[in-house]
């Protein structure tokens, strides 16, 4: 896709955390961006629809009148965000419903570029069980609960879909962990060894996360391509090497895996996408305690 090339955009799910910050970073990239969600900001950059309801979600992806009168893209991150929030069964029946409405909608509305968040949990969250390997990388798919098992269903349902539409561009981003800007003062707790241990440590700022969805519509191209999304060093104070030796003894570790560098791999994302996050915990932790007085 042209870098330069201004798009209509909707993002789904836009008042979520990653949500507000893909639409900020979406419009300041100069693209129009229309937010669709069960709640927000009534205006001009907003509809309310609910993407369990197919039609609605066609609906909305066709045209709306003052809105929009059809789109290049859509960026899907609308989901039940963790299991908990209602029973197991419902997250998975949920998540699975709407993201297959969003899809399937694009596609019939003849939207040809979609990016999808996807999560660290299709690949072993919690970890209770060692990977194979460390750093984890593309390669790994494991659930370990209905919200993973959802991530990893669409996946798989995005590798057979983009052979239904010439043309079509399906990007899944798993994120690891979302920080929201404001939100690091639990990394207090970063000198503690099980600080963040489920997520192998890793963290993603919401700022670099909407980066990362910035470029995956730059370099959309036809197909599926899955990527990790992570900062590029471990949420601890500990060093990686001692971390992997602690928690999951005996498992191979990459050579020359820098000294805080994160267990989530993000090679393909830096090589391919060109992103590297930029903010990172330390200066934004020093930052929390400065406005804390501390």
């Amino acid at each position: 896709m042209n870098p330069d090339t201004a798009l209509r955009v909707a993002v789904t799910g836009s008042s979520g955390k990653l949500g507000r910050a893909t639409v900020e970073r979406l419009r300041s990239d100069g693209h129009e961006v229309l937010g669709l969600d069960l709640a927000g900001t009534p205006g001009k950059g907003f509809t309310r629809v609910d993407l369990a309801d197919y039609g609605q979600t066609l609906d909305s992806l066709l045209g709306v009148t003052a809105r929009h009168e059809g789109l290049d893209a859509v960026v899907h991150l609308a989901a039940l965000p963790v299991n908990g929030l209602v029973p197991d069964a419902a997250t998975f029946q949920n998540n699975i419903l709407v993201s297959f409405n969003v899809v399937h909608a694009a596609m019939r509305a003849g939207i040809r570029t979609i990016v999808t968040a996807s999560s660290i949990t299709a690949m072993g969250f919690p970890f209770e069980t060692a990977p194979e390997a460390l750093p984890v990388d593309e390669g790994t798919v494991e659930a370990n609960n209905t919200y993973g098992l959802g991530k990893v269903a669409e996946e798989a349902m995005w590798a057979q879909l983009v052979r239904w539409a010439p043309g079509l561009s399906i990007t899944a981003l798993r994120f690891t962990n979302v920080v929201g800007e404001g939100e690091y003062g639990t990394f207090a707790r970063a000198a503690d060894p099980g600080y963040r241990r489920d997520l192998l440590f890793s963290y993603i700022d919401a700022r670099d996360g909407a980066t990362a969805v910035s470029l995956a519509l730059r370099h959309a191209a036809p197909g599926f391509e899955v990527y990790d999304i992570a900062a590029p060093d471990t949420g601890s104070a500990i060093p990686t090497a001692e971390l992997a030796a602690r928690h999951f003894p005996g498992t191979p570790v990459r050579d020359g895996l820098g000294d805080f560098e994160t267990l989530v791999s993000v090679d393909k994302a830096r090589e391919r996408l060109g992103f590297v996050a930029e903010h990172r915990w330390r200066e934004e932790f020093a930052a929390h305690q400065a406005a804390q007085g501390g």
